[in-house]
């Protein structure tokens, strides 16, 4: 065997085509765009490259056949937040192979090593947290869109190797209507809390409109930075020019009536975005957006291909965090599930096992566990304890409490 870094343009398109051979045949597995794989590596693409770094190899056979791909990264910023320097490998494929596997993660950690990195998570996205994070462990069946897939034999691999279970990432499926079509009723003391909620002095909500965008754009940013500052330690400020450009360039997917925003008093305190499941169209590309994928596209979409929809991130600024504004939120949606008979099934993911208040939510709306990702953790370091993330948290708020 032998391992190579990704240089050349023939190595780039390698290193997005070799998946593609690889689950050939998996009705599970959804190709993912390529220009997606290839901008994560590309500084004018990916912000993150401008102050972190990231490297890719791919593994070959003695016939010079590609048996393994992987990627490692260094994000600064979410690095200096951990209790010790730590990186990331992601885009991880391989054949049933444990020496296949074990050559491409010494290869990364041994990269990460270098750079004075003591620890490494994986299989993660390099950017956020909300697409390709994770291991795919429980619930193999096709994917919502940002949802990683692999196969069954990679959670031996990173056990074998050392890497340890960090958290796990549970996603909820909500069955919106029954064969018949007819809606299924959300449960009646869930509905009545969301209703006496929304009729509380001072609440209202709003749907995101592209007419007022801008509008909707400082709102969000307002409630995210607000929210995250205080949970998450690797925090950087968003800024409304990145959310302008996520909405401008998901236009065509966004359902305006699935995105949600509360207010109280006319300040913006809560938000729940859903997309429609891009993939259930994008199975039909392999990847590929060219002319006619576009225009296939559109046709899916006028045609209502897409009848899942994904849960994609929620937000409640800390003052109104147990006030139950979700709920009400919840019963904004169920009105537009309501009259869109085309929405058959809800995706609620992903939830960590140290966020059991968002797994009561998700349960009380009738969703059903269906998937496990799990974030492992290895220790490059081996003078270093390992400490699961939801106990990390725990240490965190027990020194919060004595300061």
């Amino acid at each position: 065997m032998q391992i190579a870094e990704v240089r050349t343009p023939r190595d780039k398109k390698e290193f997005i085509e070799f998946p593609k051979r690889l689950y050939k045949g998996d009705p599970n597995w959804i190709c993912p765009l390529d220009w997606q794989v290839r901008d994560t590596f590309e500084p004018a693409r990916n912000p993150l490259l401008e102050k972190g770094e990231a490297c890719r190899w791919l593994l070959k056979d003695g016939n010079n056949e590609t048996i393994g791909r992987i990627a490692a990264f260094i994000n600064p910023v979410r690095s200096a937040a951990y209790r010790q320097p730590t990186g990331g490998v992601g885009f991880f494929e391989v054949i049933e192979s444990r020496e296949a596997a074990f050559t491409l993660f010494d290869t990364a950690k041994e990269w990460l090593a270098e750079r004075n990195i003591e620890a490494m998570d994986g299989p993660v996205n390099f950017g956020e947290n909300d697409t390709n994070w994770g291991l795919l462990v429980d619930g193999f069946m096709p994917q919502g869109f940002g949802m990683p897939y692999n196969k069954k034999y990679y959670k031996a691999f990173f056990e074998e190797y050392g890497f340890k279970n960090y958290y796990e990432q549970f996603s909820y499926h909500r069955e919106l209507r029954n064969e018949k079509g007819e809606i299924i009723e959300f449960p009646e003391r869930f509905m009545k809390i969301a209703e006496w909620i929304a009729k509380r002095p001072g609440y209202s909500f709003q749907h995101f409109e592209f007419r007022r965008k801008k509008k909707f754009v400082d709102d969000f940013v307002e409630i995210y930075n607000s929210t995250w500052s205080v949970f998450k330690d690797d925090f950087t400020p968003v800024k409304p020019e990145i959310i302008e450009t996520t909405f401008r360039k998901a236009r065509h997917v966004i359902d305006e009536e699935l995105i949600w925003y509360a207010y109280f008093n006319d300040k913006p305190i809560a938000f729940f975005i859903i997309f429609p499941d891009l993939n259930q169209i994008l199975r039909h590309f392999n990847g590929k957006l060219n002319f006619i994928n576009i225009i296939r596209f559109l046709y899916y979409r006028a045609t209502n291909e897409m009848t899942r929809m994904r849960a994609l991130v929620a937000g409640v600024v800390p003052s109104h965090q147990n006030s139950g504004v979700e709920s009400a939120i919840f019963l904004q949606l169920y009105k537009v599930f309501q009259k869109k008979p085309w929405y058959r099934e809800l995706e609620l993911s992903w939830v960590g096992d140290y966020n059991p208040k968002m797994m009561a939510l998700y349960e009380a709306v009738g969703s059903y566990h269906a998937k496990k990702h799990v974030t492992f953790r290895y220790l490059i370091n081996k003078e270093l304890e390992f400490i699961r993330f939801k106990d990390e948290m725990a240490e965190k708020q027990n020194n919060n409490k004595d300061s």
